[in-house]
């Protein structure tokens, strides 16, 4: 009993130590209280949860599957087994945690594609926060439809593993949409991203554009009419008031996502000789800032 009065009061001191934001603190805490409470499995849960957002998978996938295994009914730890399967490409152990959280196992073959509906994704939650729209092909997993803007380390068509826990919402219409956070890329998109300035927009020509993309196996957006620059309490939807509003952009941008700069002046190049409206200042690779 005093062993347990204790291991609880050290969950409790490293929830305190985790919230003040000392990660190294808490995790000393909730390993004090699993070697006095082993059979306990709240410890092993929290330190899975640390180690998710630390990146450290293995131990993750460990704490969370003797967690599960302490408490069968803690979709939480489920959850988070799924999404340290996931990471690790351990597909049957990640398709028993989804079944456990009530997701049907879609069979085929791995990886698996559940067939989920589009859902929005924050990109580096800690950093920009800039939330694009993908697919998700799993409950962990998720295939960006959106060319981030070229601050970002993603690309077009990369797949990404996502936490489990909704961060706001976004949305269309009538209807709402998740945001999850991106928790690290696990597939790169072979896609660059270009950046193309432009005097002017012309939708027909901007249409154009994504149209040549779209035959190439690539993809074009107009940035300027799919991006909102929000402040980070506005993207997790915390109610607050601004002073003033973030300037427009010089000249509209559009992204251009394809494998190589050849190819991106393929595209550019039929995209001027068929486009009359096409009014381009200049086109770059985002990732050298070289026209």
């Amino acid at each position: 009993m005093r062993n347990a009065k204790k291991a609880e009061r050290l969950v409790q001191e490293g929830n305190d130590k985790s919230d003040a934001g000392d990660t190294p603190g808490a995790e000393t805490a909730y390993r004090a209280a699993l070697a006095l409470a082993p059979g306990w499995s709240v410890p092993h849960y929290n330190l899975g949860l640390l180690c998710k957002y630390a990146g450290r998978w293995e131990e993750s996938f460990d704490f969370n599957r003797r967690a599960t295994e302490l408490a069968p009914d803690d979709q939480g730890a489920w959850w988070n087994l799924g999404i340290a399967a996931t990471a690790l490409a351990r597909w049957s152990e990640a398709r028993r945690a989804w079944v456990e959280c009530g997701v049907p196992d879609p069979g085929g073959s791995d990886p698996p594609n559940y067939g989920l509906r589009k859902t929005a994704l924050r990109l580096d939650p800690d950093g920009a926060g800039e939330v694009v729209w993908g697919v998700r092909l799993d409950p962990a997993r998720a295939r960006l439809e959106n060319i981030p803007l070229p601050t970002s380390a993603y690309r077009f068509d990369d797949i990404v593993l996502t936490d489990g826990a909704i961060q706001g919402e976004r949305i269309v219409g009538e209807r709402k949409y998740a945001v999850f956070n991106v928790l690290q890329r696990l597939v790169p998109s072979p896609m660059r991203t270009f950046v193309i300035e432009l005097a002017s927009v012309d939708d027909e020509a901007v249409g154009a554009l994504e149209t040549i993309a779209r035959r190439m196996g690539g993809s074009a957006e107009n940035w300027g009419a799919t991006t909102h620059i929000l402040c980070r309490d506005c993207s997790y939807g915390v109610a607050h008031s601004h002073d003033d509003e973030d300037a427009a952009p010089a000249h509209p941008h559009c992204g251009l996502a394809l494998p190589d700069e050849g190819s991106a002046r393929t595209a550019i190049d039929e995209w001027l000789a068929s486009c009359d409206s096409a009014d381009l200042v200049r086109w770059y690779d985002a990732d050298t800032d070289s026209a």
